[in-house]
């Protein structure tokens, strides 16, 4: 049997809320409850006492072979409006982005349109090349083993808008390279931005379209899409930051447009849950291709970083493998997990 977790979490720990919450015994706007069970009963306690009086709003949702068993928002996604969360709320989900992404680079290499072992060049050309030793490859990128930088200084909260992949490459692209390719982890969003390009010169398509039709419509993934500013997003929560004093204030306006691959979308925690359901088995994927996302990548000196291709690897204390990725940006918390239990 397998099972998949996912919580998406709408804002950030806010100590005004706990006043929002208490008050009002545990806000919740249930889509789907599972069968009276201690368990589950268990986990709503959690969500109730631990983390509603901390966060503005936020949304749950569990998947068991592929079935949604549970789905229940709580709390507000506008907190002067009184608006409340639903299991329908859009949230930021930060680098749970790259999971998605990595679905993209997965299909074109079951196509044999992608080399994952290929220089980056092959597919976009004005792409600097470094001089290192060893080239950038896809599997390295998808990895964080290519030595690309992540943010610095204030670029988490850019607010400055990108009509294209490939221009919002021009942050990083002359930059030095953190490590040569194939030698250390580096963890980096904006190496996921390149893949976005590489994804463009592959298919023929611009990115978001291939996301979109090739990614999101297959798996009734309805309500994700980019975080546009220039777009109205019905269902999109407001999003919200606490400040050292601990007041809860409307996070500041950021252009995601510069990353969309790493840490660009907004999506729902159902979403999100169908989009792991369709990896706990061969089908949607081939059983090898699972497999390449799921496998720890090594350094050139053989070290396991714990990351495959756009997920984490780790095993519980049970010897379950399970796979993970967890995401922040500004005004939004997501985790999302897959716990394989094999012959139960």
């Amino acid at each position: 049997m397998g099972a998949y977790l996912i919580a998406s979490l709408s804002g950030v720990k806010a100590l005004l809320l706990a006043l929002v919450v208490l008050q009002t015994a545990c806000v919740s706007q249930p889509a789907k409850l599972p069968a009276v069970d201690a368990r589950w009963n268990t986990a709503r306690a959690i969500a109730c006492e631990k983390l509603a009086p901390q966060i503005p709003g936020f949304a749950l949702a569990v998947a068991v072979d592929g079935r949604i068993v549970w789905s229940e928002a709580f709390g507000y996604a506008d907190l002067e409006a009184k608006r409340r969360t639903t299991p329908a709320t859009q949230f930021r989900i930060g680098s749970v982005s790259k999971p998605l992404t990595a679905d993209a680079v997965a299909q074109l290499y079951e196509q044999g349109k992608l080399d994952l072992d290929a220089p980056v060049q092959r597919y976009v050309p004005t792409f600097p090349d470094k001089g290192a030793p060893a080239p950038i490859t896809t599997r390295l990128l998808g990895g964080h083993l290519a030595g690309i930088r992540h943010y610095q200084g204030n670029e988490f909260v850019l607010n400055q808008r990108f009509p294209t992949v490939t221009a919002g490459l021009a942050i990083f692209e002359n930059d030095s390279l953190v490590a040569p390719p194939g030698t250390r982890f580096s963890y980096s969003s904006y190496g996921f931005n390149l893949i976005s390009a590489v994804v463009e010169g592959a298919s023929g398509e611009q990115f978001l379209a291939y996301m979109s039709r090739h990614v999101f419509q297959p798996l009734k993934m309805t309500s994700t899409a980019p975080d546009r500013n220039d777009s109205l997003i019905p269902n999109r929560t407001r999003f919200y930051q606490r400040t050292e004093s601990g007041q809860v204030v409307l996070a500041p306006s950021v252009d995601n447009s510069y990353k969309w691959a790493g840490g660009g979308f907004v999506s729902t925690a159902e979403d999100l849950a169908r989009f792991g359901s369709a990896h706990l088995a061969p089908g949607y994927l081939r059983a090898a291709t699972l497999e390449l996302l799921f496998t720890p990548q090594h350094t050139t000196s053989g070290q396991a970083t714990e990351y495959g291709i756009g997920w984490f690897i780790a095993t519980d204390t049970l010897g379950h493998r399970y796979v993970f990725h967890g995401g922040g940006s500004v005004g939004g918390t997501t985790h999302s997990a897959w716990i394989a239990i094999r012959g139960s």
